[in-house]
């Protein structure tokens, strides 16, 4: 999982698998969902991301990996 921001659109987004994306559909007012040919998701994009997410904490729980808060 790749986490990618742009800071010149505002925009947050996740990419969940190296699989290209074939379809996209918007769930919610500026959060968009990508999905392979076979339906599986494959990225989320979130629009205007700083006015809804506190990008500047990112906190992993309950991962293989080992608890990490990481700070801006």
């Amino acid at each position: 999982m790749k986490l990618n921001y742009y800071k010149d659109t505002d925009s947050l987004y996740i990419d969940l698998s190296l699989t290209k994306s074939v379809e996209s559909q918007e769930i919610s007012k500026g959060v968009v969902i990508d999905y392979d040919n076979a339906g599986n998701i494959t990225g989320i994009d979130i629009d205007n991301a700083s006015n809804i997410l506190d990008l500047k904490e990112l906190t992993m729980s309950h991962l293989p990996l080992q608890q990490q808060t990481i700070s801006a």
